[in-house]
């Protein structure tokens, strides 16, 4: 009696661990795997260059569906939750040292390259990094498990070293294996800065493939299919500008003849967007034309409105609106290589 009160107690334990293991999270069900993590130097236009202290940084979680581009409509891997040490806590602590800084002192014409011991890079905006409304979604994977589809129990394969990973992308290319080196740099295009020319006014906006002026469109002429974002537009050292929504046309959209979609231009491609008086912003190809969240970069008409027209550019991820280029009069599409 004694020996089947036992047992089932026993039973009853197991039982009771079991339930109690369940969780709602939909992530955590499959095994955990370590990922053997490489040494990473910091350097570049940064007054404290050295390498990244990994056990001074908080771990954190993503999850993604790994998807590498094959000309049409992508390949898919695998699906994953990984744990690691995001961008934006790796280099919260960076001194900048702009070399343009004389000729124009914000941050947002910064971009990141990383790369591995194969020389394989990617390159990362710093309004990627720093000006996103959902942060910390670009990690150095340290850990990784399958996310395991319930019914048909797929094992998708399992990378073994560090790896670069954005949330953010549809096709995964930035997702480089074994990142050793992060620089952080600078735009080097010239412009122009004049920031009191009078009711600033841009009739005219050109698309350029280095210096190759692939398209122009003048005041009025913006076609395409419209979408309208609501806005709580909010500057960094301004504050708020309003609250009233931005209706435009996808950059995406507008300029896919031109800025076509490679392996490449995923990985390393670079726009530069301009005003007359020489404000400029970096976005990286990826995040403009290679998004999975939906949040896309609109070209917003703005006839007749001095100070702001004929054309804003408006990028819906960020949370600050200080690459939001007002007067947009240049987008610039660049190789990593020509900067």
């Amino acid at each position: 009696m004694k020996k089947t009160v036992f047992c089932l107690t026993a039973l009853s334990l197991l039982f009771y661990q079991a339930v109690n293991a369940q969780t709602n999270d939909f992530y955590d069900d499959a095994p955990q795997a370590d990922l053997v993590m490489s040494a990473l130097t910091l350097e570049g236009e940064i007054g404290n260059p050295g390498t990244v202290d990994f056990s001074a940084l908080p771990l954190r979680q993503i999850v993604v569906k790994e998807t590498l581009f094959d000309g049409k409509n992508g390949t898919f891997v695998g699906s994953y939750q990984y744990e690691g040490y995001s961008l934006y806590d790796i280099l919260d602590r960076v001194v900048l040292k702009k070399k343009n800084e004389a000729e124009f002192a914000p941050i947002i014409d910064l971009f990141v390259v990383i790369e591995n011991a194969a020389g394989e890079k990617a390159v990362i905006s710093w309004g990627e990094l720093y000006y996103p409304i959902h942060r910390h979604e670009i990690i150095i994977a340290s850990k990784v498990r399958r996310i395991v589809p319930s019914k048909t129990k797929e094992l998708w394969p399992l990378p073994a070293v560090s790896k670069l990973v954005v949330a953010s992308d549809l096709y995964t290319e930035r997702n480089i294996s074994s990142p050793v080196k992060i620089t952080i740099r600078s735009s080097t295009l010239n412009y122009k800065v004049d920031r009191n020319i009078p009711d600033m006014y841009a009739g005219e906006l050109k698309f350029s493939d280095r210096d190759q002026l692939r398209k122009s469109i003048s005041d009025g002429g913006l076609e395409g299919n419209q979408v309208s974002y609501g806005s709580v537009f909010y500057g960094r050292g301004t504050g708020i500008h309003g609250t009233t929504p931005f209706r435009g046309v996808m950059l995406k959209d507008f300029s896919a003849d031109i800025y076509k979609m490679s392996g490449e231009n995923l990985k390393t491609g670079l726009f530069v967007v301009s005003a007359p008086d020489g404000y400029r912003a970096v976005f990286t190809y990826s995040e403009i034309f290679n998004r999975n969240d939906q949040a896309e970069v609109l070209i917003v008409p703005m006839s007749g409105v001095k100070k702001q027209g004929a054309f804003l550019l408006y990028p819906a991820a960020d949370f600050f609106s200080d690459r939001s280029i007002r007067c947009l009069n240049e987008v610039k599409f660049m190789q990593l290589s020509d900067m």
